[in-house]
């Protein structure tokens, strides 16, 4: 039986993590941040089809502050995550066990067209924990409207993706440029 004194010390150090973490400094980019759209200085529509985007080049200027619209016209659910190569390889990895844990369902058959999302938020499910939840990316349902609001700053090497599992590879990747 613990002792009442590590009871007490576990307790803190427990509190202590969820302080931290409540406390953790935002996720920071080097090709920008998180805009709000009040001060977005153009919207910018992307089609997200199976399995294009367009239009496939978007030319930026830094310090712009650009709100796009994200049209889903595919019959599979797509993402719009600005990054660089090394990032969508890394989330490709998150996304496939997130699918792994099912909460992406239904993506290992591209040829079946079974595309279904399931995204869980605090319920009891071993997904619910992986939430998609990135500030630089955007999931989006088959007929559906997403938006985006991003403030740009220099950088190369910058692309929009979509990481669902196959789809960048299968060419589903556009090229920012920033002035």
């Amino acid at each position: 039986m613990p002792s009442r004194s590590s009871t007490l010390v576990c307790g803190a150090l427990a509190l202590f993590c969820q302080l931290a973490q409540a406390h953790a400094p935002a996720q920071v980019f080097v090709f920008g941040a998180p805009g709000k759209a009040v001060d977005a200085t153009r919207t910018v529509e992307v089609t997200l089809g199976d399995i294009y985007f367009a239009p496939k080049v978007l030319e930026v200027k830094a310090g712009e502050t650009v709100r796009f619209v994200l049209k889903n016209e595919g019959k599979l659910v797509h993402e719009f995550n600005l990054g660089d190569a090394q990032m969508h390889a890394a989330h490709q990895r998150e996304m496939l066990d997130m699918q792994s844990a099912g909460a992406l369902a239904g993506h290992a058959n591209m040829a079946g067209m079974d595309h279904g999302v399931e995204m869980s938020h605090g319920e009891a499910n071993p997904a619910a924990s992986m939430a998609h939840d990135d500030p630089n990316s955007v999931l989006v349902q088959p007929g559906q409207t997403g938006e985006l609001v991003w403030t740009f700053t220099e950088a190369s090497g910058l692309q929009f993706a979509c990481n669902v599992p196959g789809h960048y590879q299968a060419g589903m990747v556009g090229e920012i440029r920033i002035d």
